[in-house]
């Protein structure tokens, strides 16, 4: 079984949001197409998160998650998801290093990286 809840710590290096995960084999992972502002958005009130921070995230909802992202459709391998807010972002087919299947929604929350 697949953890319920995951954890990546992005920063951004020359202006692109990224992240590494030795354990999935993910080396400078960009975040593209939407999803940088949601990011922004989510780092808001995180000091110094361009050096870093906690992502927390997980396809069932769990205690102060800050944002839903529901999935929208397939192109090229990822998944397109929105925010209720209307935002759209593109997950990469990197999300399978995560889950079986692109979930049909995906919540998130930020916090300092500790």
């Amino acid at each position: 079984m697949a953890n319920a809840m995951m954890a990546i710590f992005p920063y951004l290096d020359d202006g692109t949001w990224m992240f590494d995960d030795a354990a999935k084999d993910l080396v400078r992972e960009p975040f593209v197409f939407g999803i940088p502002p949601m990011i922004e958005a989510l780092t808001a009130d995180i000091d110094d998160a361009e050096s870093g921070f906690r992502l927390i995230f997980s396809s069932s909802p769990f205690p102060n998650h800050q944002m839903q992202l529901t999935r929208l459709r397939e192109e090229f391998g990822g998944h397109w998801y929105r925010l209720a807010e209307g935002q759209e972002g593109w997950l990469c087919p990197a999300l399978f290093k995560y889950f079986d299947e692109a979930p049909e929604e995906i919540y998130v929350m930020a916090e300092t990286k500790r």
